[in-house]
């Protein structure tokens, strides 16, 4: 399962999607878990050291590595130069599984032990100081969205993304990418202000999109979150010790998080289960297709100066029964 945590700056989206992963890999669960924020906080938020987050590979460092490697013997690619962040898979591409061993984990993700399991672990890498000016933070998410396009992941497995704040993930397809997105909202007023956004952007594209509430202090709280959001709230969480402690660099086991945020993220994972049979292969494939033609018409054909759309394989569909050539 493809899973996004978004929400607006400081809505906590990052805290629980690290307390997500961490009730997966308790679970005994394979999970990749990306951070494809702007402000680079996941790594934190598993428990690394800062000298340890900031030496994370970065994938917007190794997208040379990542096109060449998933261009594979594709005919209809001339070369990796010619691969944009939305190129998708065809006929001599090579597809990504989430628990096997190739060149592109070993570049660009690192293995994080937690209580009671291990993840890999992805970045994107930090927006800098050379970027400002000459470059946009989708140049760094661009290699994110390869990756999405290429897995090919199944029931009981995990891919977790924590995702750039507010809406800008709308710049690309990626937010097409996920068997379900959970925003995390505070009850406040530009708390929902994104999930307004969100929900009206994704729309036409068949999002399963469910709202966690954060930051959930009493009935008041509860009422104005159901009356925001309606049927699209799926469980609220409110102060947490553990979340404390863990923050300040000194987390308890995670056996001992509270009864209360237990149950909710059994309710997410319920949740994201739930979406497996919703799955639609084709229209997963169509929609990744629709964004590269948009892409190659605005400015990817200028770019590379190739007709991007020739890199389209129309008889070409991804799913699990796709094999991989070596």
């Amino acid at each position: 399962m493809k899973i996004a945590f978004v929400g607006k700056g400081g809505s906590g989206k990052t805290t629980l999607s690290s307390l997500f992963i961490r009730h997966l890999a308790a679970a005994g669960a394979p999970v990749v878990a990306v951070d494809a924020d702007i402000n680079q906080h996941l790594g934190a938020a598993l428990g690394l050291e800062e000298a340890e987050a900031a030496a994370l590979p970065a994938m917007g460092d190794r997208l040379p590595l990542i096109k060449d490697y998933l261009r594979g013997s594709n005919p209809r690619i001339a070369s990796a130069e010619t691969m944009i962040k939305t190129t998708p898979p065809g006929e001599g591409s090579r597809l990504l599984r989430v628990s096997e061993n190739n060149p592109l984990y070993d570049a660009c993700a690192r293995e994080v032990e937690l209580d009671g399991g291990t993840v890999r672990l992805m970045v994107t890498g930090p927006f800098t100081d050379a970027d400002l000016g000459v470059a946009c933070y989708h140049s760094k998410t661009g290699a994110v969205e390869l990756y999405l396009n290429h897995l090919v992941d199944g029931r009981d497995e995990y891919v977790v993304v924590d995702m750039t704040a507010g809406s800008d993930s709308f710049a690309s397809g990626m937010f097409t990418r996920f068997d379900i997105t959970f925003l995390v909202a505070e009850p406040t007023r530009k708390g929902v202000s994104v999930y307004r956004q969100y929900k009206e952007y994704a729309r036409d594209f068949g999002v399963v999109l469910r709202v966690v509430g954060n930051k959930v202090q009493g009935q008041d709280d509860l009422d104005f979150l159901r009356a925001e959001v309606g049927e699209d709230l799926l469980v609220t969480v409110g102060h947490s010790d553990w979340v404390r402690a863990m923050e300040k660099g000194r987390p308890p086991r995670f056996a001992l998080l509270e009864d209360a945020n237990r149950r909710a993220l059994h309710t997410l994972q319920a949740a994201a289960d739930a979406t497996y049979e919703l799955r639609d292969w084709e229209r997963y494939t169509q929609q990744m297709v629709h964004f590269h033609l948009k892409n190659a018409a605005s400015w990817g054909n200028e770019r590379t100066g190739a007709d991007l759309a020739a890199q389209v394989d129309p008889g070409f569909v991804l799913g699990e029964g796709v094999a991989t050539p070596a």
